[in-house]
């Protein structure tokens, strides 16, 4: 019988390819180790014992180490999260405020495996306030301004659900004389961040509704009340609902009594018109109404 060496040749390697093809291939990730030792720090820009949170600049260096690691993934609690080589970076928080953070980290050994240590903060960021906002108020460094009186509505009040002083606008000269002599000064330093001092010559005006707030018992009047000492502004973006088309969308809080010159019992005011010589605010009184004033630059 002739044997065909070719065809029994070219069977015999089919054989051998299909066999090959068939096994199942293998593969290995060495030695699983998992991480060990995982510690993190923290470490808040500016923060001091007056400052706990930082000085406004939202920048974090967080430092992280772990034995067999061999890459890190950060979640910084703030909806970001970053996978990293090295245990050491820099992220920088933008919400304003004082806001608490909870940072994730996961130290990642061979196959994936991972051991994970948090952290609790607190960050301070500082609102950027519009350098328009900042030359107007301050002139660029220091500026004093006072009840507008001779000008209709100077005083005023309407509902929440508008932006003017529908109910009721003040007229010429129309409150009392201690409400005209109070003299406003906002001034900014070198991190742009506004001060304000009111002088009040002893006395401010409150409404029947807010004397308690102050303290004080009795109607509309003037009281004594010692608002001299220089308030820090909280500036932000303005939470009332209004548009761009009655209202710069600025706001800033005083701290303490919140008292600016109509004592109102509101402690947050919305800046809805300010120019180089005037400027109209909006408060949110303890009788849960829209209060307004209109300043001007002292003469």
């Amino acid at each position: 019988m002739k044997i065909n060496i070719k065809a029994l040749i070219t069977i015999c390697l089919a054989a051998i390819i299909i066999v090959i093809g068939c096994k199942k291939q293998e593969y290995s990730f060495g030695k699983i180790i998992t991480p060990k030792d995982l510690t993190l720090t923290t470490d808040i820009e500016g923060a001091d014992d007056a400052n706990p949170a930082g000085a406004g600049s939202g920048n974090v260096t967080i430092k992280t180490s772990a034995t067999d690691a061999i890459s890190y993934k950060v979640d910084f609690g703030d909806g970001n999260s970053k996978i990293v080589s090295g245990g050491e970076l820099v992220h920088k928080y933008t919400t304003p405020g004082t806001t608490d953070y909870t940072i994730v980290v996961s130290a990642i050994g061979t196959g994936g495996v991972t051991t994970t240590t948090t952290k609790k903060i607190t960050v301070f960021v500082a609102f950027e306030i519009p350098s328009q906002i900042l030359q107007n108020l301050t002139n660029g460094g220091s500026q004093t301004w006072v009840i507008d009186r001779l000008t209709p509505g100077h005083v005023g009040v309407g509902p929440l659900d508008t932006y003017t002083s529908t109910y009721y606008s003040a007229e010429p000269n129309q409150r009392a004389e201690c409400l005209y002599d109070d003299e406003i000064t906002f001034a900014k330093d070198a991190n742009n961040n506004i001060t304000m001092t009111v002088n009040n010559k002893g006395q401010s005006f409150f409404t029947a509704a807010a004397t308690a707030f102050y303290g004080k018992a009795g109607g509309d009047d003037c009281y004594d009340l010692d608002v001299s000492a220089p308030r820090r502004l909280a500036f932000m973006d303005a939470t009332s609902g209004s548009t761009s088309v009655n209202s710069t969308r600025i706001q800033f809080t005083v701290p303490g009594n919140g008292l600016i010159a109509f004592g109102t019992g509101g402690t947050t005011y919305e800046i809805m018109e300010l120019t180089a010589t005037s400027i109209t605010v909006r408060s949110v009184g303890t009788d849960g109404l829209a209060w307004y004033q209109k300043f001007k630059i002292k003469p």
